[in-house]
């Protein structure tokens, strides 16, 4: 059984999910793991898709010539064995919240910051909230941390950038849980 990244890509409107399962379930596709989302006016798809019988690109051939004529942009990719496998992360799960006027280098600092000590980022959400006269800037991270790393280390680096970026960061521990 080989598995697929397919990634789409366009202008929000309804109907997408429907059209790009449509084309799936007519193909023989197995959807494993998915995620949808809505990035300022573009909505943005990825799924993990496997088939018995096709085993690259070219075998989909022009099934998703549909999806590409209605404006939206299919990316293909064939995962080595075991992509499609969801890997087991060992830490402790923690809400990183930060919230303040938006400025150029925010995420970079933050995740700069997490990536140096290995700490894997497993979702982040930026969004900007208020009005256009006073925006705010919102960005959401749960990270799990590596062993031998805390909440407390996370919280007291974070609370560095805090003066230097100028905004409001909290970490949190959360308790996982599984769809």
């Amino acid at each position: 059984m080989s598995h697929f990244a397919l990634t789409i890509i366009g202008r929000d409107r309804p109907g997408i999910v429907s059209q790009v399962t449509e084309i799936l379930y007519r193909l023989g596709c197995n959807i494993a793991d998915s995620s949808c989302s809505i990035l300022g006016g573009q909505f943005a798809m990825i799924l993990i898709i496997s088939h018995p019988d096709r085993t690259d690109r070219e075998s989909f051939g022009d099934a998703f010539a549909p999806l590409e004529e209605s404006g939206l942009s299919v990316f293909l990719r064939t995962l080595k064995p075991g992509g499609e496998k969801h890997p087991k992360m060992e830490g402790e799960i923690c809400m990183i919240s930060v919230y303040g006027s938006d400025k150029p280098g925010i995420v970079y600092r933050v995740t700069r910051e997490l990536g140096e000590r290995k700490v894997n980022i497993t979702d982040l959400n930026t969004k900007l909230v208020g009005s256009e006269e006073r925006p705010v800037y919102v960005m959401m991270i749960e990270a799990v941390l590596p062993p031998g790393v805390s909440e407390e280390e996370i919280s007291g680096i974070m609370d560095g950038l805090k003066e230097e970026l100028q905004v409001d960061i909290s970490v949190r521990s959360i308790t996982p849980v599984e769809l």
